[in-house]
């Protein structure tokens, strides 16, 4: 790979993780969403990150440049496994081990069914 090709990677992981940082921060600081049951924001962005990597996976695309647009530099941060731990540990801390274990199966079951949504409506349609 030449120095050509590395300046090219570093400005599409750069161009990627700047959507995905901004969009995390208006989704985690701005959205409010009223359903019958509370989530919230940081399993919010978890979860469309599960769906947008769904939709990926399903179009399989070739091209590097998209790859390290879209799933490295987009995905890696809009999407905020360090905030989910984080979560975790001051669940943990405050002993409030129910909503430790809720908070826990909310992100890992609604985002593997979000990926899946996801992966099934782009081989669907």
């Amino acid at each position: 790979m030449c120095i050509r090709d590395s300046l090219n990677s570093i400005v599409y992981v750069l161009l990627g993780s700047t959507v995905g940082l901004v969009l995390r921060m208006f989704v985690k600081y701005k959205v409010k969403i009223k359903t019958g049951f509370y989530i919230n924001n940081t399993s919010l962005v978890n979860i469309l990150a599960s769906l947008f990597l769904g939709f990926l996976v399903a179009l399989n695309p070739i091209n590097q440049n998209l790859l390290l647009l879209f799933y490295v530099g987009f995905l890696g941060c809009f999407s905020t496994f360090s905030s989910f731990i984080y979560d975790l540990f001051v669940l943990f801390q405050s002993k409030q081990f129910v909503r430790l274990f809720l908070h826990y199966i909310e992100v890992i079951v609604l985002s593997f069914l979000f990926f899946y949504l996801g992966y099934y409506l782009i081989k669907v349609f």
